[in-house]
Order: C-alpha cells, then sequence, then structure tokens
C-alpha cells in the first residue's frame, strides 16, 4: 500500500457516485507450490515479519510504531479502542501526512491540479487503440470519465486503477487508521507533525520515465473482479499483523494477473519498494530519532508496509540501539 496520500489523489474523483460495496476473495489461499514456497522464503528473510504495533526504546525515551491502512474499514474500530490510551498519553504524533498538510495539498490541487498532468501529451498519444479503449472501460467502471483522465500523468492513473471499481466513496473519503488516531490527538491537545515533506510521494512517482510510468499503469490494467480479489487480499493480510507477507503477496500477485510480461511487473515491483518504502524508511530514521530525543513518548502511524524487512522502520531503528517489542495491535 503506498502512503496517506492516495487518499488525497482521490479527491478529484470523490465527487463522483459511491460504488457497490466490495467482496472480494482472499487470494493466499490459490497459491500453487512454486508461489507458495516464494512467499514463505521472502517472509521468513524478512525480520519483523509480524504486528502491527510496536514499542521501540532508547535512553528513557518511548516509541510507538503503528502500522495504519489508510482506507475505511469497519473492522479498524476494535484496534483504534485498544490504541487509545497510547495515542492519548504520547506528547507528539508523527505521520505520513497530518490533516492540515493534507486540506493544504487538496486545494492546492483544486485550483493547480498540474502536478497530476502531462503538459505534451494525452493517453490516447501513448497507448494503442486497443489499450485505450480497454483503459476508458476501466476508468468508468471507477466512475471517472475517460475524457477527463486522457491528460492525467500515467502514475497516477495506475493508483486510480488499483482501486477496485467496488470501492465506495465511503472506503475512500472516511479516512483510515492513521486519520482517525490523528482525530483522537487532535481532541487531547497532542501535536502531530508530518514525517516528510508532502512533494516526496509525488517525486517517487513523477520522477520515474514516462515509459515506467505506462508501465505501471498497464500492469494495474486487471479484470474488475482480479482487482476485487486483490483489494481483499491486501485487507486480509493487514488485519492478520502480517505486513511482511502482504507486501510479499501484492509483488507475487503482481506478476500473475499483471497483463504486461512478469519480468516487467517485477522490476516495477522493485522499483517501487525502492522508491516508495526503502528510500522512505531512511529519510525518516533521524526525524523519528529527533522527535524521541525531544519527546518522552512519540507516536508515529504510518502503512504497515514500512515496518518489516530489513530495510524496514524497525530494523533500522533497532541498528541505531533501540530495543524493540511486540505490542498488542
Amino acid at each position: 500500500m503506498i502512503a496517506r496520500l492516495l487518499s488525497v489523489l482521490c479527491c478529484l474523483v470523490l465527487a463522483l457516485p459511491a460504488f457497490a460495496a466490495c467482496s472480494g476473495n482472499d487470494l493466499r489461499a490459490t497459491l500453487d507450490q512454486g508461489e507458495r514456497d516464494r512467499l514463505d522464503a521472502i517472509v521468513a528473510d524478512d525480520p519483523f515479519a509480524q504486528g502491527n504495533h510496536w514499542k521501540a526504546t532508547r535512553d528513557g525515551a518511548t516509541l510507538h510504531l503503528i502500522g495504519t491502512m489508510h482506507l475505511s474499514d469497519p473492522r479498524l474500530d476494535a484496534p483504534l479502542n485498544r490504541l487509545r490510551n497510547t495515542v492519548e498519553s504520547a506528547d507528539l504524533l508523527l505521520l505520513e501526512m497530518t490533516n492540515e498538510d493534507e486540506l493544504a495539498l487538496q486545494q492546492r490541487l483544486s485550483t493547480d491540479p498540474s502536478l497530476l498532468l502531462m503538459p505534451d501529451a494525452t493517453l490516447p498519444d501513448l497507448l494503442s487503440e486497443a489499450q485505450w479503449a480497454q483503459m476508458s472501460e476501466a476508468l468508468n467502471a471507477r466512475g471517472v470519465p475517460p475524457f477527463m483522465a486522457a491528460r492525467f500523468q500515467p502514475w497516477y492513473v495506475s493508483i486510480l486503477l488499483a482501486i477496485p471499481p467496488c470501492a465506495s466513496e465511503t472506503v475512500l473519503s472516511d479516512g483510515g487508521l492513521d486519520a482517525r488516531i490523528e482525530e483522537i490527538a487532535t481532541s487531547v491537545g497532542i501535536p502531530s507533525a508530518a514525517l516528510e515533506d508532502v512533494e516526496t510521494i509525488f517525486a517517487a512517482f513523477a520522477d520515474q520515465p514516462r515509459d515506467v510510468q505506462i508501465d505501471m499503469m498497464l500492469s494495474a490494467l486487471v479484470d474488475p473482479a482480479i482487482s476485487e480479489d486483490l483489494f481483499a487480499t491486501m485487507l486480509a493480510s493487514y488485519f492478520d499483523e502480517a505486513p511482511a507477507e502482504g507486501w510479499a503477496m501484492s509483488t507475487i500477485l503482481a506478476e500473475r494477473y499483471s497483463p504486461i510480461p512478469s519480468d516487467a511487473a517485477a522490476e516495477i515491483f522493485a522499483t517501487m519498494e525502492q522508491e516508495l518504502l526503502i528510500d522512505r524508511n531512511r529519510a525518516w530514521i533521524p526525524v523519528l530519532i529527533e522527535a524521541t530525543e525531544k519527546n518522552e513518548t512519540v507516536i508515529a502511524a504510518f502503512g504497515a508496509a514500512h515496518l518489516p524487512g530489513r530495510d524496514g522502520v524497525l530494523a533500522l531503528l533497532e541498528a541505531e540501539g533501540f530495543s524493540l517489542e511486540r505490542l498488542p495491535f
């Protein structure tokens, strides 16, 4: 999953009619033996593969790390209630994007959508007639008129396509766990700050060569039923507190279902892992350390995929001398 900015990037289409509720299938049970062996090997090699809530301590300071999802789901109610006391006792909340930043960006996009538009081409120019026809059908299914999307940056279209047609406006707009944690913090006067500049994730996508962006877009052009299943699988892994498995499943299933060659799909996923996870994880560590040096108790809430792995936030903090303990979620 990408950052909280996903909900912001959808703001241009949120005024369109709501869609039906999703009811996809968890695809973990459909793995063949080769895929299962690959999944098990990836997860076995990842430190901190399990858990959505961890405590890191060093020099008397406590840092709670909470893996979030950025979409609304009724299953979030229970973990939010369990986390409430932890949030209310913090001195500072760190997020990928604060509500204030999100509102400012939405305002900017509403008046200057150039961040999302190609200045020199349209999608029909870049795609074959058959590809554009398929793309138009997929966009229409998501309530996005193709004529409106024709000038969208290909990377932005890839994000729109990652959301299945069944996803409702409520799922996209009500706010995920991070937004709800920020509501609790705000209600008791706990300050919030961003882990990074709001432009960071735009650059992660926009700096990719256009041919890579087009491959990203085409790789997301899967059958609506498969898109719904991918969505359900991602959510199931999250609520099983299996972030390493969730990311690995996304990699495996992208290669299984992507309409582009599997090696190209794997290369795209590796690029996105570097840009969206690894590089950002490393950039966040000094921010997290500085926060613990100035505050006794800090909460950092961000997408769960940032937690596990050798280049995950938890392993990077451990390398900086933090002691880590998994807590209930």
